[in-house]
C-alpha cells in the first residue's frame, strides 16, 4: 500500500469523538503540537474559506505558514499545506513510513486510531518538523472533542457561521452544536466569531465569559464595497483596497471574520498592509462558488447543507446575468437533501442528477424523484461526467449558466474534468 492507501485503510474505524486516542498517539510522537503556534477555526460553514484567507496573508507576510483543512478536493495532500502549497508525496510517504508502525502497535494494545486522528497527528508532526512559524488549524467536526483540540491556547480561536449539521453527534439544537464548537475557546486566548443567530451568540458569549476570554465579533467590521462581479469583490478596509476572489455575500462575511482574526494575530506576528492586500488577492478555495469556465459560465460549489445551499442561492441570484441556470446535482443520502432542493426551487431551470463518488451517495434516480416537484426539467444520469456533458450542451444551447453542486465529493470528481475541458 502507498501512503494514502494506508491512511484510507483507517476509514473503517469511522469518526469517534474524544481526545484520549490521539493524545496517546501524540505522546508516542513527542507531542509536536506543543511546539507550534495556532489559529484554531471551528464552525459549520465558512471554516475553509476563513482558513485560506488567514493562511494566504501570513504566507504573503513571509511567515512559514502551515495549513490543515478537510476535506480535500482533488489530492489528499491538500489537507496538509505549507505556504499555500500541499506537501510533497515524498514528505507524506516518509511521515507515514515512520509513524504507521506505531498505529499498528497501539491497535494491538486496543487503542485504535481513526483516519482523521492519524491525519491530524501527521499534520502536527510535519508542520513541527518543517519549522512552521504558525499553523492555521481547521477542526474536523465539532470542537470540544475534535482531535485538533489537543493544542495549548492558540493565538486566536475562531468560530465561523454555525448551523445544523452532524446533529447525531453534535446535538440536535443550535445551542448544543454551538457549545461543542466553543470547546476550542481556551483561557489565555482571544476568541472571534462570525455573525450568528441569537441563541448561538448567547451561547458563545456565555462560554467566553465563564472562561474569561475576550470575544470579538466580525459583525463590527466596517467595509465599503467598491466593485463586484464574477471575478471577485473589491472593497475598502481601513484605507486598504482589498480584492476578494472568493464570491458571494457569505464570503464577504468570511473575509470580515478573517480580518478580525488577523488583527488579533498581528499583535504576535506583525505584517504590513501590503501583505494583507497581497494575501487576499492570492487566496483560493476550490469548489466554493468557483468560476471554472466563462463560455458558458461554469460554477463549481460543494455546499451540502441547507445553510451552505442558501448562501449558494444568494450568490447565484447576485452574480448570474444569464437568462437561466442548468445544474448538475449529486448528493449524499445522509444529508438534508430535501431542504437543499427546496431552497434551490426558483433558481434552477433544468437539473441533471448524478451519483456521487462515495458509498453514501443517493442514487441519481432517487435524487431526480426528489427534484421533479420543484424543477420543470429533470433527468437522471448514470455518472457525473454524463450529467456534466449534457448540462454543458444545454447551457450552450440556451445561453445559461452551468452550476455543479450538492457535494464536495462530486466537486472533487468533476473539477479536473471541467478544467481539462476548458
Amino acid at each position: 500500500m502507498n501512503a494514502v492507501e494506508k491512511i484510507h485503510s483507517l476509514d473503517k474505524f469511522g469518526s469517534r469523538p474524544g481526545l484520549d486516542r490521539v493524545m496517546r498517539l501524540l505522546d508516542e510522537l513527542g507531542n509536536p503540537q506543543d511546539e507550534l503556534k495556532f489559529i484554531h477555526v471551528a464552525g459549520t460553514n465558512g471554516k475553509g474559506s476563513t482558513c485560506q484567507l488567514i493562511s494566504s496573508v501570513l504566507t504573503s507576510a513571509g511567515y512559514k505558514t502551515g495549513l490543515f483543512i478537510s476535506p480535500y478536493i482533488i489530492d489528499f495532500r491538500e489537507r496538509i499545506q505549507i505556504n499555500g502549497e500541499m506537501i510533497s508525496e515524498e514528505l507524506l510517504s516518509d511521515a507515514v513510513e515512520r509513524t504507521f508502525p506505531i498505529l499498528e502497535r497501539l491497535a494491538s494494545e486496543d487503542c485504535v486510531i481513526t483516519e482523521f486522528e492519524y491525519v491530524n497527528a501527521l499534520e502536527f508532526l510535519i508542520h513541527e518538523e518543517a519549522g512552521c512559524d504558525v499553523v492555521v488549524l481547521e477542526t474536523g467536526m465539532g470542537g470540544l472533542l475534535d482531535s485538533t483540540n489537543v493544542i495549548k491556547p492558540p493565538l486566536c480561536s475562531v468560530i465561523t457561521s454555525i448551523g445544523l449539521d452532524h446533529t447525531a453527534i453534535l446535538g440536535d439544537t443550535l445551542e448544543k452544536i454551538a457549545l461543542q464548537k466553543c470547546g476550542i475557546i481556551k483561557p489565555g486566548s482571544v476568541a472571534v466569531t462570525s455573525p450568528q443567530s441569537p441563541e448561538v451568540i448567547r451561547t458563545i458569549e456565555r462560554d467566553c465569559s465563564v472562561k474569561g476570554v475576550k470575544l470579538l465579533n466580525s459583525a463590527d467590521v466596517g467595509i465599503i464595497i467598491l466593485k463586484e462581479n464574477l471575478n471577485g469583490t473589491l472593497f475598502e478596509y481601513k484605507n486598504n483596497k482589498l480584492l476578494l476572489p472568493l464570491l458571494g455575500d457569505h464570503q464577504l462575511e468570511n473575509a470580515k471574520t478573517a480580518l478580525v482574526a488577523l488583527e488579533v494575530v498581528r499583535q504576535s506576528l506583525p505584517f504590513s498592509d501590503e501583505s494583507l492586500c497581497e494575501g487576499f488577492k492570492n487566496a483560493k478555495n476550490p469548489a466554493r462558488f468557483e468560476l471554472l469556465g466563462e463560455n458558458p459560465p461554469v460554477i463549481l460549489d460543494g455546499a451540502h447543507n441547507p445553510d451552505g445551499v442558501n448562501a449558494l442561492k444568494n450568490a447565484l441570484n447576485k452574480y448570474n446575468d444569464r437568462p437561466g441556470v442548468v445544474a448538475v446535482l449529486g448528493m449524499l443520502a445522509d444529508k438534508d437533501s430535501s431542504s437543499s432542493i427546496e431552497i434551490l426551487c426558483g433558481s434552477l431551470d433544468a437539473v441533471f442528477t448524478a451519483p456521487v463518488c462515495n458509498p453514501r451517495t443517493m442514487t441519481s434516480e432517487a435524487l431526480a424523484e426528489k427534484c421533479r416537484p420543484y424543477f420543470s426539467e429533470v433527468e437522471a444520469c448514470s455518472s457525473a461526467f454524463e450529467a456534466f456533458d449534457k448540462a454543458f450542451e444545454y447551457a450552450k444551447k440556451h445561453g445559461f449558466l452551468l452550476l455543479v453542486a450538492g457535494s464536495l465529493y462530486m466537486a472533487s470528481e468533476l473539477r479536473p474534468y471541467i478544467l481539462n475541458k476548458f
